[in-house]
């Protein structure tokens, strides 16, 4: 793991969680519209999120997780222990607020709305089921999701959703005191209502909102929610965009590197692209990002610095050839740049190698040697590239300072999308450095014949291999911003290639004559037609690892 030392910014612990549960009633929208979510606005005197559009739920109390209340619930075998707590609260909560009842009578049938109104939402609601005979319904409920209120929060939350279908001839009543106004809604209009300024909510109920737009009814909702297990968890993270708070979910661009530069919480970090100046990520490691923004590129080619003063600074992938990054780069480090690497030879990457070695002798500083590994001769024109010297598979190139402290870069062999590619692992900090093998964002295109598939797909089992030895976490690729969930990112970054190999073969084998502009169609039918000429080139790759493959059967 990040070194403490290296930290950008003191650490502080964030606020302990309150525990509460909430509840979203579902029915389906009129003329098969998707669903409906019942709504309320809470109260403007409210002390969290006030006159704010919220689903029904509250704090979890001592009551629900007495075993007289848990006696009281019928419940299904995953629905036991903390998460019959958190569903009792969360029906508990919504029938006090709203006046809605999940419950069923001794002759196990959903209790007649009549009665429901009989009730006393003042009175502890367990004790009056009792009375009557009657069981509250548990297992009318689906664990949907979970969140966790960001770490920065002064007051956090810590909270199941649950899902279940609206009982039937029930209608809502707010209680007048904590909710106002409920409302029925579709996910997409309240959505639009919020954009418009006028139904404001809180992060997690928009995401959840915009993830319910997604299903066609309340079955599809259920159905996915059968395995017992939540379809997301999520402790957003926040960082400042275009001058403004941005929360992002763990499977969201910048959620790494949100973690990775301010792992408490703390609301530090911008996210913008530029190029003008360097980002910093730790305190021995900066960001230059190119400007050459593109289809290919991204928000550009990232160069890192990585070092200190007193150790001075290696340069990994220096980019193009443009002597105002190069200018930049040595800039920032003070022109103490000691040793070079590139990842690899592409034209975005390598060529800047040359001029920034050439500035920092000009400067009267000893000549860096550029290391990488030379373009092999099934490079194209433009990615030709001869080192100054050769990286041996596992090779350290070592920063030391005069106390001793150190900054390890180790080269790993990741041939694929290029091959002469190499990756880097700066040890003492457990960080992976990806070039463009693994990007962030986006996948890589394995061109032929430099480009080779069956290694990429080896590579990435080797880096997942080397991540898993030395708890690696984080990944700093050479386009988009630093990745978490090192091996969950691997993982699902190798699945995507397998399953896209696969409709590569079906392809192949609907049309077995057919081009690779037919075979580009059927395979990459979820792709924008415009970047289909550039899909070409890692159908080929699968195509050439498919009839490696059978060659060997």
């Amino acid at each position: 793991m990040t070194r403490p030392s290296q930290l950008l910014h003191p650490q502080r612990q964030p606020v302990d969680t309150l525990k509460a549960s909430t509840v979203l009633l579902l029915r389906d929208a009129p003329g098969g519209q998707g669903v409906e979510v019942l709504m309320t606005r809470r109260s403007a005197k409210a002390s969290f999120v006030p006159s704010a559009y919220v689903f029904p739920g509250g704090g979890i109390e001592a009551q629900d997780a007495s075993e007289a209340a848990h006696a009281c619930a019928s419940a299904r075998p995953a629905q036991q222990g903390l998460r019959l707590t958190q569903a009792l609260a969360g029906l508990r909560e919504t029938f006090e607020e709203l006046g809605i009842l999940l419950a069923r009578d001794a002759q196990d049938r959903p209790v007649a709305p009549s009665e429901v109104l009989a009730l006393n939402r003042k009175a502890p609601l367990r004790e009056q089921c009792e009375a009557r005979g009657w069981r509250l319904a548990v297992d009318a409920l689906w664990y949907l999701a979970h969140w966790t209120a960001d770490r920065d929060q002064p007051r956090r939350f810590e909270v199941p959703f649950f899902v279940a279908r609206m009982p039937e001839g029930q209608e809502p009543d707010a209680d007048g005191s904590e909710q106002f106004e409920p409302i029925w809604v579709r996910p997409q209009e309240a959505l639009e209502r919020h954009r418009a300024g006028g139904f404001p909510m809180i992060f997690p109920t928009i995401r959840t909102l915009d993830r319910l737009g997604r299903f066609a009814d309340t079955e599809a909702v259920l159905q996915a929610l059968a395995g017992e297990q939540p379809l997301w968890q999520c402790c957003p993270r926040t960082g400042f965009l275009n001058g403004k708070e941005a929360r992002h979910m763990e499977d969201e661009a910048p959620f790494g590197e949100l973690e990775m530069v301010c792992p408490d919480g703390q609301i530090l970090h911008t996210l913008d692209w530029q190029s003008e100046r360097a980002v910093p990520l730790l305190r021995n490691l900066l960001r230059l990002t190119a400007p050459n923004p593109g289809v290919m590129t991204g928000p550009g080619t990232n160069s890192y610095l990585v070092g200190d003063a007193a150790t001075g600074y290696a340069v990994i992938d220096p980019g193009p050839a443009d002597p105002v990054h190069v200018q930049r780069l040595f800039d920032e480090a003070g022109g103490d740049i000691r040793h070079i690497l590139c990842t690899h030879s592409h034209a975005d990457h390598s060529p800047g190698a040359a001029l920034l070695q050439a500035l920092v002798e000009q400067a009267g500083r000893p000549r860096p040697a550029i290391g990488g590994l030379p373009s092999a001769p099934t490079a194209r024109p433009a990615s030709r590239f001869t080192p100054d010297y050769a990286l041996a598979d596992g090779q350290r190139t070592v920063l030391q300072g005069p106390d001793g402290s150190t900054h390890t870069l180790r080269a790993i062999f990741t041939p694929g999308h290029a091959a002469n590619h190499v990756c880097f692992v700066l040890e003492e900090d457990a960080l992976l450095f990806s070039g463009d093998h693994i990007l962030n964002g986006s996948t890589t295109i394995i061109d032929p014949p430099d480009g080779n598939m069956r290694d990429y797909i080896d590579s990435l089992d080797k880096l997942d291999a080397l991540c898993a030895d030395h708890d690696v976490r984080f990944i700093l690729p050479a386009h988009g911003y630093v990745l978490g969930f090192a091996r969950q990112a691997i993982a699902r970054l190798k699945a995507h290639r397998l399953a896209r190999e696969a409709k590569v073969l079906a392809a192949m084998r609907q049309q077995p004559d057919g081009s690779v502009q037919d075979w580009v169609r059927l395979a990459y039918d979820d792709a924008p037609p415009q970047l289909w000429p550039i899909a070409e080139r890692s159908l080929l790759a699968h195509v050439e690892r498919i009839r490696a493959l059978c060659t060997r059967q």
